[in-house]
């Protein structure tokens, strides 16, 4: 028996363009000598479609193309994942389509409720296993979360499943892989059966899917690995119930990981989004910098426009390198001064401003004309404005409303700095395209004079491994005080994330690479006299 797998990249909303790639992709299988093709979870309407879900007419419209790619679907049979609702009962599914027919549905039974999923706002579960006979094998179906935990999977065995199919709309964050494999391992030795693990590509909003599919043995061993990051329809040969080695995708340092992420979730935004081009702010310093690399590489030079915005404060090196970059990209590349704006808007407000001293008033000035400019540019012309934040910035709130966080996409909402400096390296290890002084330099917002980020901030490494302890891994400030970190920067970091909260909220959607990003997984309220004990 050949199986396909068709780890593709799905459109949310798109029924019928969705439903039109699986034919596509069965239609591929069937050719290259495959008798079934396993889909990813929920592919007809694409993953995740959020309160979509709650409009009857769109899993209506859902199981019209269900039905639809069954009757015009022939010679060989395929596992589609799909919403199904039964009344006022909604269900996450997987139908086995065979001869112009559904022959059978599952019907998924661990929901999650965690992190950026919100399964249990959506569906009902299932308790039924699904297992099918196909060329004398009997398959069992599961769909995601269901391999996660035990019940789902020992309820295929002992249904009689041989074989176990999983789909999957699994995101990706950084390591994600290695826990995958740890969870079907554990599935593999429970049940004593194989499983197969598809699952899909490309980004949707804030989350990235990066595929990994794969194949395992029951002894845990693996037996083929897809690609990441890329779509494929590829085969998998099984003989007596058993995966035959395969090819399996070479490993890559989590550098290049992250970038393809980056990438990726950049290009699927701005492409499924409709949006002509891009824009960005590129002021010399190494976050636009990487920004505008990663803008170049998903969309290509021709998409993408880089404004460089001199003030009084703007050091020479800073506009000889923005221009630099954008020549060794070959983006379009302009240069406004903001100087005349700034001292016209300090004119104005000087009767408001009459007897008080400058101070981060002013600096806030240089960065909301920038992005008004920005913002301008994007109306006239409907390119998406892209900003240049990292998480460090965004945690703490380093970063000014309606200034630098103008614009549509944040490409590095969560990527820390010192991951900023360790993916330009990578990109200019594979073409330099970032001039070495921009990653020598110590970084600066440049808004007042010989001003640096850490006259403000705890250095970078001590400020990001405080933020990943308590945002990402919830540990105690007490918790992260005894791993050595100094008291004083422990409070501040902390205060700083809590006081900022009201700026993330409005930050813009970005790309998650990280087990918790400032996203749907990251839900603290606003208001909150919550103050955790350093003691």
């Amino acid at each position: 028996m050949k199986i396909a797998i068709a780890q593709l990249n799905y459109t949310v909303g798109d029924i019928d363009g969705n439903a039109a790639k699986i034919a596509d992709a069965a239609a591929r299988a069937r050719e290259g000598g495959a008798s079934l093709l396993l889909t990813t979870e929920l592919a007809i309407c694409g993953y995740s479609p959020e309160d979509l879900l709650l409009r009857d007419d769109f899993c209506d419209a859902c199981a019209a193309a269900l039905a639809a790619l069954a009757i015009k679907t022939n010679g060989i049979t395929l596992v589609v994942g799909h919403p199904h609702r039964d009344g006022r009962k909604r269900y996450n599914a997987a139908s086995v389509l065979r001869g112009g027919k559904i022959i059978a549905t599952y019907l998924k039974r661990e929901l999650p409720n965690y992190k950026e999923f919100d399964e249990k706002r959506y569906f009902h579960s299932g308790s039924a296993p699904c297992v099918f006979e196909h060329e004398g094998l009997r398959l069992g179906v599961n769909i995601c979360e269901d391999v996660w935990e035990e019940p789902a999977a020992i309820a295929a065995r002992q249904a009689g499943a041989q074989l176990l199919l999983v789909l999957n709309g699994s995101p990706y964050y950084m390591n994600k892989q290695q826990t995958r494999y740890e969870v079907v391992r554990d599935r593999a030795a429970e049940t004593g059966i194989p499983v197969i693990f598809a699952n899909q590509v490309g980004g949707q909003d804030e989350l990235v899917f990066d595929g990994a599919s794969f194949a395992m043995e029951a002894s845990g061993k693996l037996a083929y690995l897809a690609p990441s990051f890329t779509e494929v329809i590829d085969f998998i040969e099984i003989l007596n119930g058993v995966p035959q080695p395969g090819n399996i995708a070479p490993a890559q340092p989590l550098e290049a990981e992250v970038y393809q992420a980056l990438v990726l979730g950049v290009r699927d935004y701005v492409t499924k989004n409709g949006f002509p081009g891009v824009l960005l702010g590129l002021s010399g310093g190494i976050d636009s910098a990487l920004t505008l690399a990663v803008a170049a590489d998903a969309l290509g030079p021709a998409r993408v426009k880089a404004v460089m915005m001199p003030s009084q404060y703007t050091a020479s090196m800073s506009r000889e390198d923005a221009c630099a970059e954008a020549e060794a990209l070959k983006v379009r590349y302009t240069e406004i001064a903001i100087k005349p704006l700034y001292d016209l808007f300090v004119q104005t407000l000087a009767g408001e401003f009459k007897g008080l001293k400058e101070d981060t008033t002013e600096e806030n000035l240089q960065s909301r004309i920038r992005g008004v400019l920005l913002m301008a540019m994007s109306n006239k012309t409907g390119a998406i404005v892209l900003t240049t934040g990292n998480k460090s910035e965004m945690g703490t709130g380093y970063a000014t409303l309606y200034g630098d966080m103008a614009g549509g996409f944040g490409v590095l909402k969560d990527i820390n700095k010192m991951m900023v400096y360790r993916l330009s390296n990578y990109r200019n290890s594979l073409s330099p395209v970032i001039p070495q002084r921009v990653i020598d330099r110590p970084p600066s917002a440049e808004l007042r004079p010989d001003q640096k980020d850490q006259d403000s901030l705890p250095p970078y490494d001590v400020l990001d491994a405080i933020m990943a302890a308590y945002v990402e891994q919830d540990q105690s400030p007490r918790d992260i005080i005894a791993q050595g970190y100094a008291r004083a920067d422990v409070e501040r970091v902390v205060r700083l994330l809590r006081v900022s909260e009201y700026k993330r909220r409005q930050s813009p959607v970005g790309i998650r690479v990280t087990a918790r990003g400032f996203g749907k997984d990251w839900r603290y309220p606003i208001t909150n006299k919550f103050r955790p004990p350093f003691e």
